[in-house]
């Protein structure tokens, strides 16, 4: 123990102002805690004061018992949040003190106070590093081993505690070499010898501790795999529900990144895992086992030996289908909400996506990588989830205010697990799951009580894709029995159904006219109908369903685009916010599908005033911006000129939530008290400002884009330098869809936009970081210089140089995904009409690769265009192809009829001439060197250009 010792009145004014910091009851002595606290903190032992009054049981004189244990708690959040801030302008002697004294804490007779040492332990290992304190792994480990027999149980689960945070938050580092040795290597054995112990918390918690790393597929684990395994069988019949919850859990990593380990025991592992799963006494034990239905059915290696079980597993997942009796309970209680206001705490939180890369796809369109303009179609199963964001190491909260608690209905459960199971062995096994799925239906669908009624939906919605052609007979008898369950008196049941329905959508809408109107139409009016629920989630559902069935029917649509409009424009005005963000959803589907009936002018005279009636309510700050800009755009695309009426305050709108940002951001730069702006404004802004450019008549766009205050393009040039890759990735389609219709308004900003775009196209730190984001910032980067050289020609020159390196650079690299590649061949090819002398001296670096990668595009206007440079090279440099010239005469013989006869190519093809005729020149016996080619390829390039 350190010789420093605190002073007694210091000590009892600290712990009373700790106490009255969690006065939540009298606001005012709350208050001056926390200033006094504030002002403690400028003493340099404030951190050997907290660490001795939290690891010290002795009571507080004038405190009693319960004050003092409030005491030492608040003194532990308020050492471990010193120790996160400002670990590295603590003393070291505070440093050393504190090591020593917090292990103090996890003897403690108090499980809470065992809690919190745990906490400050690790985070001193977080901000100190491991070989901050390397002795930490050897003392906890002694302390759970207690190989002398004096360590008291109490303590023992506390360093067991400790010792699983560590590993929470330290799994990576724990992995890395320190002067030759990996700690993980030491802990492994000795945290897989504590599974053996006799208390159920430390077994519960080395499991833990294990199921870290297994994902993590070390060295040091995979090393000791068959010895876990071994371990995993003796434990499976473990009398502890918390240990064998862990045991369910270490199979599925396994089964994840060993599945050669699971398969022999598959036997045994299904007859367990059933077992587990139908325990009626621990929900989350029981998830955990259904887990591994998922895990196995996703593993292409593993799949297959479910197959002799399925009549083992499929029943225990549908009866792990139906609500549970609490929920049941908790969901007839709940009553008509439609007209209620939606707490802010009941709305998603929304997240942009950036405008899908430009590339030339197979198919020869110039296309976003992802939907149009990046929009994320929203989960439209019943069942669906996504996994939390793995937290970094370090950065666990210990407190969330959770008041309200969670909406039980978001929550991954049970159901919802055995659900999604369900649809992978559907998507897997197909037959023999409809079979064992039948009986259940038949027996349920039609069942007195509407738990069994709404689990026997699901189950027929979960089987649909991957059973659909087993169902599909009884779809004619199915469907109506649906549509009437639309006006099931339960909510819930009229939620998944709305789900269910939307699932068969495709089957409905492609039937001809009169299954149309028997199956679809009826389908379509229910779903559409249940938009207006009394009954938000229901709402919710229906709305959700209806957007997946625009993705299935899509033109099919078309004859009921005026019913399905008014619709939507009903719902904008009686929905409240939370059901905005879905209907903004089916309003771009729509959009997308059917974009020429929504251009009717009776349809956007009520479109428009109910989307522009929310855009005026919705503020510049509000998380709602994001899916209304993503849904203008589609809007816009859709309606082109029909649209120019409302185009001016959107777009001015869109700039001025831009420059906000852009200034949000510099003062957060500058004061580091300040929050960064959300940069999901600027990415869907800009989007939105791509889709107005691109559908305004030459005359409308430019005059938008000259009125526009600030400046667009100024605005434009800090977006392109933004440390964000979405918001240069739609930057940089904004720049390319600038140089196509606004060009003239862009040209006085090219010399400072190309600078900035010359030094996105370098790879170095691309590769180094390693984020495949970055690969699309690269290809509309690309992209949008070939525009510029389309427009801009033999003004390119100053640049011409730079570009080529770059482009280059990119062109001979095989790591960088091939449309980049691709991207980049057109780029330098297109700048090459006009800047030929300039590029020529250097076509025998880059010529083999440029055929290579012009090879994959498809005959298209742009690949005319690169051809049509590329060949105005050759021309000033003909013997620079003396290695690839039998590859480039292949590349232009593969070009079909139809765009060798296209206008827009004509350039392209009397170039293709011009070169072809030179090399007849300068090859001595011509007609022998043809002859060395491929026939087809001869006879192809004599017949069309007449050799």
């Amino acid at each position: 123990m350190m010789t420093w010792q605190p002073q007694e009145e210091p000590l009892r004014q600290l712990a009373q102002c700790l106490k009255d910091s969690l006065s939540g009851h009298d606001q005012a002595l709350q208050k001056n805690a926390e200033l006094m606290l504030k002002q403690a903190k400028a003493s340099p032992d404030i951190n050997n004061y907290l660490a001795y009054l939290f690891s010290n049981p002795s009571s507080i004189a004038d405190l009693g018992l319960d004050g003092t244990h409030a005491a030492r708690c608040a003194a532990a959040i308020m050492l471990k949040n010193n120790i996160k801030i400002s670990y590295k302008t603590i003393p070291d002697m505070s440093k050393s003190y504190i090591r020593s004294t917090v292990l103090l804490g996890l003897q403690d007779p108090n499980p809470q106070i065992r809690n919190f040492a745990g906490n400050v332990i690790t985070e001193v290992v977080r901000q100190g590093g491991i070989m901050g304190w390397p002795q930490i792994l050897v003392e906890l480990t002694s302390l759970v081993a207690n190989e002398g027999g004096t360590v008291s149980p109490e303590t023992q689960e506390g360093a067991m505690g400790a010792l699983l945070k560590i590993c929470e938050d330290n799994k990576r580092a724990l992995d890395k070499e320190y002067q030759g040795q990996r700690p993980l290597t030491f802990l492994i054995p000795n945290i897989l010898q504590f599974t053996s112990s006799q208390s159920a918390k430390i077994r519960a918690n080395a499991l833990a501790c294990l199921n870290v790393f297994i994902p993590e597929k070390s060295k040091a684990l995979l090393a000791n795999i068959d010895s876990i395994l071994l371990q995993l069988f003796q434990l499976s019949a473990d009398p502890s529900n918390d240990v064998r919850k862990h045991v369910c859990r270490s199979f599925v990593h396994i089964a994840d990144v060993s599945p050669e380990k699971i398969a022999p025991h598959m036997g045994g592992l299904v007859d367990y895992m059933v077992t587990q799963q139908r325990n009626p006494d621990d929900a989350e034990l029981a998830l955990d086992a259904a887990e591994f239905w998922m895990c196995v059915g996703e593993d292409n290696n593993l799949r297959a030996g479910l197959g002799p079980y399925l009549s083992k597993i499929v029943p225990v997942l549908l009866e792990s289908m139906v609500y549970s009796e609490d929920d049941i309970l908790r969901l007839e209680g709940e009553t008509e909400d439609a007209d209620e206001e939606d707490r802010e705490q009941d709305i998603k939180p929304q997240f942009a996506t950036a405008k899908g890369a430009r590339l030339v796809t197979p198919s020869g369109t110039e296309t976003p990588t992802s939907n149009t303009n990046g929009a994320v179609k929203p989960v439209t199963n019943g069942y669906a989830y996504e996994d939390d964001d793995e937290e970094e190491e370090g950065e666990i909260e210990e407190y969330e205010d959770d008041e309200e608690g969670g909406d039980p209905e978001e929550e991954w459960n049970l159901r919802k697990c055995s659900a999604a199971a369900l649809d992978i062995l559907a998507s897997v096994f197909h037959g023999p799951v409809f079979e064992f799925t039948l009986p259940y239906l038949k027996d349920n669908l039609n069942h007195s009580e509407w738990p069994n009624r709404e689990a026997a939906v699901l189950a027929l919605g979960a089987i649909a894709d991957g059973c659909m052609e087993f169902v599909v007979p009884h779809l004619p008898d199915l469907t109506p029995f649906l549509i009437s369950m639309l006006g099931d008196k339960e909510p819930v049941v009229r939620k998944i159904t709305c789900w269910s329905l939307g699932r068969y959508s495709a089957w409905a809408s492609h039937l001809d006219a009169a299954g149309k109107q028997q199956y679809f139409e009826p389908m379509m009016d229910g779903i559409l109908r249940r938009m207006l629920d009394k009954d938000k989630r229901v709402q919710e559902a229906a709305a959700s369903a209806f957007a997946n069935l625009e993705e299935k029917a899509q033109s099919n649509l078309s004859a009921y685009t005026p019913v399905i409009v008014q619709q939507f424009v009903n719902c904008f005005a009686q929905y409240k916010d939370r059901n905005m963000f879905i209907l903004y959803d089916c309003v771009q589907t729509l959009a997308e599908h059917v974009p020429t009936d929504l251009k009717r002018p009776e349809l956007v005279e009520i479109l428009m005033p109910a989307l522009i009636a929310r855009w005026n309510k919705v503020s510049d700050q509000s998380r709602e911006m994001f899916p209304l800009l993503e849904c203008l755009s589609y809007v816009a695309s859709a309606l082109t000129d029909s649209f120019a009426p409302y185009a001016k305050p959107i777009f001015a709108r869109c700039i001025h939530i831009i420059q906000q940002n852009l200034e949000d951001y510099w003062i957060a730069a500058n004061y580091p008290a300040m929050d960064q702006p959300d940069k999901d404004f600027l990415v869907t802004s800009l989007d939105l400002l791509s889709a107005i450019i691109q559908v305004l008549d030459e005359k409308k766009g430019d005059e938008l884009v000259a009125t526009s205050q600030p400046n667009m393009f100024e605005m434009l040039a800090f977006c392109m330098k933004d440390n964000s890759n979405e918001v240069r990735q739609s930057a940089y389609a904004l720049l390319g869809d600038c140089a196509i219709f606004v060009f003239p308004r862009l040209q006085p900003y090219l010399p400072s936009l190309l600078e900035i775009l010359i030094d996105q196209l370098d790879l170095t730190e691309v590769l180094a970081s390693g984020e495949s984001s970055t690969y699309s910032v690269l290809n509309n980067a690309c992209w949008s210089c070939g525009e510029i050289a389309m427009r801009q020609g033999a003004g390119m020159a100053p640049f011409v140089d730079q570009l080529l390196e770059k482009l280059a650079t990119i062109l001979f690299n095989a790591k960088v995904p091939e449309s980049l590649n691709e991207n980049a061949a057109i780029a330098l090819g297109r700048m090459s009409i006009e800047c030929p002398q300039q590029l020529a001296p250097h076509l025998a670096s880059f010529a083999p690769s440029f055929i290579r990668s012009i090879h994959r595009v498809d005959w298209t206007d742009e690949k005319g265009q690169a051809l049509k440079g590329f060949v105005q090279m050759i021309l000033n440099n003909p013997e620079a192809m003396e290695h690839c010239l039998a590859d480039f005469f292949v590349e232009i013989a593969s070009a079909p009829l139809a765009f060798l006869g296209s206008p827009n190519n004509e350039g392209a093809n009397k170039a293709i001439q011009n070169v072809l005729m030179q090399y007849r020149r300068l090859i001595p016996d011509f007609g022998s060197w043809m002859h060395t080619l491929p026939p087809p390829v001869e006879q192809t390039l004599r017949q069309t250009y007449n050799l």
